[in-house]
């Protein structure tokens, strides 16, 4: 697979233009009526930069990180360093929108080089990238206009604080366009919850604990087709708690279930359970459940 480490390595592969900034590019559909499009195909690449874009294709895959997903119009893209990138020709544009490109040393030495990293929607798939409203993509667009003013200027010692000030706007904005994205779609979010709770159940019914162990929750979202971030954070904005305690909410019900059983010691449940320790089960009973499994099957007795 093709990497690229630098951000002009990777616009000459794209054939565009080369940036006016060696780590930073802006290309808006407002300088010149339209937004270069890159090379019509490409095999799948890596490189070494972030990657913000408000691109309206028409129709055609691209496959992003793993899985080929359908774009939809007006959607705001995020894609983070190395994560795999592929099209074909197939892909149709709209000439419109923009995209910001920047290596990830860009960032270095400023506060946005870590809060950049707890942006979760940089690990979204793209088909759960943002839809914006007419008005909120104005809003973005006003805030990538101040940014292509110091990039297309004479940059002085001041212009990367300010470039940087303006980076960071933006993604609070994207960020607060996510919770509302969340909110308003919440009939797919409870979709999605549904079907995450079908999943677990089919792997749990099917004896596939003991042989496969317990499922990771990166596992279980393959398997959904979104990406374990925003498997993540859907559910823990549907019902406030996250993948990994539903995970846990699911092993403690099939463990009551085994203890049930008196033929069966706590380790026997634990070893049913795909526990490789029986102490951790042991463990996580008690974290979820405030008692021990002896506990438990005690009290159970007692009713």
């Amino acid at each position: 697979m093709k990497h690229f480490k630098s951000l002009s390595s990777y616009l000459e592969y794209l054939e565009l233009p080369a940036p006016e900034h060696p780590m930073l590019s802006i290309f808006s559909s407002k300088e010149n009526g339209f937004l270069p499009c890159p090379i019509k195909s490409s095999p799948p690449i890596t490189n070494d930069c972030y990657s913000i874009s408000l691109k309206k294709i028409i129709k055609g895959n691209l496959n992003y990180g793993r899985t080929q997903y359908d774009f939809a119009n007006g959607a705001l893209i995020f894609i983070a360093p190395r994560q795999t990138l592929q099209w074909d020709e197939s892909v149709i544009y709209d000439q419109k929108g923009f995209s910001i490109n920047f290596h990830e040393d860009f960032l270095k030495g400023t506060a946005l080089d870590t809060q950049i990293k707890k942006y979760s929607f940089f690990s979204y798939s793209v088909n759960e990238s943002l839809h914006l409203s007419p008005k909120e993509e104005l809003q973005l667009e006003s805030i990538v206009k101040n940014i292509e003013i110091e990039y297309l200027n004479n940059q002085d010692g001041f212009s990367k604080e300010i470039i940087i000030s303006h980076l960071d706007t933006l993604l609070k904005y994207a960020n607060r366009f996510y919770e509302r994205q969340f909110l308003n779609r919440k009939e797919i979010s409870t979709i999605l919850l549904e079907k995450f709770n079908r999943n677990l159940s089919a792997y749990f019914d099917s004896n596939q604990l003991q042989e496969n162990g317990i499922p990771t929750i990166e596992k279980i979202a393959k398997k959904m087709a979104v990406s374990q971030r925003y498997l993540s954070d859907t559910l823990k904005k549907e019902t406030g708690k996250t993948t990994t305690e539903h995970l846990q909410l699911h092993i403690i019900n099939k463990a009551k279930s085994f203890l049930l059983h008196p033929d069966k010691s706590i380790a026997d449940v634990a070893y049913d359970l795909g526990f490789e320790y029986p102490p951790y089960f042991s463990r996580l009973f008690k974290k979820v459940e405030h008692i021990t499994p002896t506990e438990y099957r005690e009290k159970f007795k007692q009713n």
